[in-house]
């Protein structure tokens, strides 16, 4: 790719960290498993690779690129019942409240469609440290696709997003292990045209060039491991970050409603500290600083 003018490579900067923010803002989902079964049966085919995956606990974390986008997929073990998810992940106010846990995640409201169901609204800024009023908004339509005692299916998308991506989706699915563990995939896929894929690789070839994911391609002359980078490794941050916020907000059950906040808050982002390379951002205080502004910008909710 040639040299851009200044101009022109401030504005594709610019955009570019938009859209990366965005593309983890808004989490975008693959396709489902498809019900209790065909879950418990991948289960069975990634249970040997949990444990040798290098993430420091029972999870696998998969990316690829589509023909028109990307997709990422996080599959893991967690130690909740299957009815404490249920009760915690099956109202959309409840989705506000997890995936503002995220950084870049200014605001999140809940709506009424106009043909029924709910939307659930989601304000993304391109740095942690813009304001709100420089956030773009995301509309997500809400649809608890499946609640039996053995599985649960959250859906949420929307067609539309900004620089020419689209078809945004977010995929939960949980089935019941035993009787203290759940088996989660946390999916996501989007859709872009062939200018944002360019710009986002310029991006991640300049500016973005020292950020890596999480997949493991080999090993440097030290013998150290050497990490994916690209459009595959901002795929793979953006999973993690959000399977940190599922994570977080279910283990914000095991202290009272008034300490669950912060608890969250605290649990996000020392679980995004154990992995610095690919997750270090800023310090915890300033962290919870903006979350405590963004709530009482909104009148404490």
């Amino acid at each position: 790719m040639p040299l851009l003018p200044f101009s022109a490579s401030s504005r594709l900067r610019t955009a570019a960290c938009l859209l990366a923010a965005l593309l983890a803002g808004a989490s975008m989902a693959a396709e489902p498993a498809g019900g209790a079964q065909a879950l418990l049966d991948n289960f069975a085919e990634v249970n040997a690779r949990m444990a040798r995956s290098g993430l420091g606990r029972p999870m696998v974390l998969e990316s690829a690129e589509t023909p028109n986008g990307l997709k990422g997929d996080v599959y893991a073990v967690v130690d909740h019942r299957l009815e404490e998810l249920r009760g915690a992940l099956e109202r959309p106010e409840q989705w506000c409240e997890l995936l503002t846990l995220h950084i870049n995640n200014r605001r999140c409201r809940v709506g009424q469609a106009a043909g029924g169901g709910a939307t659930l609204t989601l304000s993304v800024v391109r740095r942690y440290d813009k304001p709100v009023e420089e956030a773009f908004e995301l509309p997500f339509s809400y649809r608890v696709a499946s609640s039996t005692p053995d599985f649960l299916a959250v859906d949420m998308r929307t067609a539309e997003g900004p620089f020419g991506t689209s078809n945004y989706r977010v995929l939960l699915e949980a089935v019941r292990l035993d009787a203290e563990r759940t088996y989660l995939h946390f999916g996501y896929g989007y859709e872009h045209n062939m200018m944002v894929k360019l710009a986002t690789q310029a991006y991640l070839a300049t500016f973005g060039a020292n950020k890596v994911g999480f997949t493991v391609t080999g090993r440097d002359e030290n013998s150290q491991p050497v990490h994916i980078t690209g459009l595959r490794g901002l795929v793979e941050r953006n999973a993690m970050r959000y399977f940190l916020t599922l994570d977080a907000y279910l283990a914000g059950l095991e202290v009272p409603p008034a300490e669950r906040r912060e608890r969250r808050q605290r649990l996000w982002f020392a679980s995004t500290e154990r992995y610095p390379r690919q997750l270090k951002e800023v310090d915890m205080a300033t962290y919870l600083a903006q979350k405590h502004a963004d709530r009482e910008r909104d009148g404490g909710r």
